[in-house]
């Protein structure tokens, strides 16, 4: 069924705001904009207003702070069953008054998990919790009954949507495995670039690398982002006779990290024109994107490298290996790889001009091929489509009666 105008009308369900391009890596910007291009009228439902965050967040800053410091444990309030349920509650009273055709919800498993509608729901994620406890810092050390409210709330929200869309198989699998989703509603769409318009392809595939090898490092987590190997990778380069440069963009390092050819930009602002036009040429400039990440879901940034022909040299983590494919669009090193690995990877590429021209223009290509949000949005569309007629066809059965009368 479509909206009286001839397009799907389609709620956009999440907490977040979905037009700050730094949300969630730019992800609930670029879903929705994605959306409106290939899917159908994008209406933003957040069920907790401004006022309702601030309240909550005040609210549980005081037993966040005394489970910190006497139980040294921690409880993912994001994830708390109220909230859960509140967050419910405003959301139905919004689908009770306004039509909808589906419920598109990025990151939103907490706002789906006690809904209560008949519009199917298109769950979008990057991992599950099962796969985020004890990997990811702030999902270590959590209370048990925390763990178990979120691992409740997880299954309840995947048991409601119609299709869940995951950005590798990795997550896609744990959706399966941990928490019984039925494999025919799950579905692998890999996420993209958070840029609005990247450069033309013929402009970044025929780029030559510099005469000093310049190191890109995007991340606001010096320490998960892997900064400590980046920084040896920089001095390893040099011991090999090789001019390397590093910017680090995103975070300030410790103290003890400083180098005459290291610049540390610590932050840049994408609402902001003129600094996402500054974070587009560090990308131009640079001649390969490094990021020695500890845990990872998926990397929004190492799309963007790919849209800019940046080989990216990155650690098999997570659902790494998913979007950065070996000898595609950059090479993926083992976990316990430190900075002298990281400087054979790249000074091999970096003195062989043939080889690293090739690895630009895969990189690029992958892109284009699989890494762009209008990728995506034809992904979506097929999926919300298929949700559709199934819906359609459950509708149109007549129901039959063992009884005769």
């Amino acid at each position: 069924m479509l909206h009286t105008n001839g397009r799907r009308k389609i709620a956009f369900l999440t907490s977040i705001d979905p037009q700050d391009k730094r949300s969630w890596s730019g992800i609930f910007y670029q879903t929705a904009q994605a959306l409106k291009r290939h899917c159908g009228e994008v209406v933003y439902c957040g069920p907790t207003s401004t006022t309702e965050k601030k309240r909550d967040q005040g609210l549980y800053k005081q037993p966040k702070l005394l489970l910190k410091k006497f139980a040294r444990k921690y409880f993912v309030y994001d994830y708390h069953i109220i909230q859960a349920q509140q967050s419910a509650h405003a959301a139905n009273q919004l689908f009770a008054q306004e039509y909808f055709d589906v419920i598109v919800a990025p990151a939103s498993l907490m706002q789906v998990a006690f809904l209560e509608t008949e519009i199917p729901i298109v769950i979008v994620e990057d991992g599950t919790f099962a796969l985020l406890l004890n990997y990811y810092p702030q999902y270590s050390n959590l209370l048990q009954r925390s763990i178990r409210q979120v691992h409740a709330i997880t299954e309840r929200g995947i048991k409601k949507a119609s299709a869940l869309v995951y950005s590798s198989t990795w997550a896609a699998d744990s959706a399966i495995n941990d928490y019984h989703a039925e494999p025919k509603k799950v579905y692998v769409v890999p996420m993209c670039a958070n840029f609005d318009n990247p450069p033309r392809a013929d402009l970044v595939q025929h780029k030559k690398k510099s005469s000093s090898c310049k190191l890109l490092f995007v991340g606001v987590d010096w320490q998960r982002k892997g900064g400590e190997i980046a920084f040896e990778t920089l001095l390893a380069l040099e011991k090999r006779g090789i001019a390397a440069e590093l910017v680090i963009c995103g975070c300030v390092p410790p103290k003890q990290f400083v180098h005459r050819r290291m610049k540390v930009i610590p932050f840049l602002d994408k609402n902001d024109l003129k600094q996402y036009k500054e974070l587009e040429q560090l990308y131009l400039e640079a001649d390969f994107f490094l990021l020695p990440t500890r845990n990872e879901c998926y990397g929004i940034v190492f799309c963007e490298a790919s849209a800019y022909g940046l080989p990216a040299i990155t650690t098999h983590t997570g659902g790494v290996p998913e979007v950065v494919r070996d000898g595609e669009n950059g090479y993926v090193l083992p976990l316990e790889a430190r900075g002298d690995a990281y400087a054979d990877a790249i000074s091999s590429l970096y003195l062989d001009e043939q080889r690293y021209a090739q690895l630009v223009k895969t990189s690029r290509a992958a892109y284009d091929q699989r890494l762009n949000w209008d990728a995506w949005g034809r992904a979506v569309d097929t999926i919300i489509a298929d949700v559709l007629a199934q819906r359609v066809t459950l509708h149109d059965v007549a129901p039959t009666s063992s009884a005769v009368m």
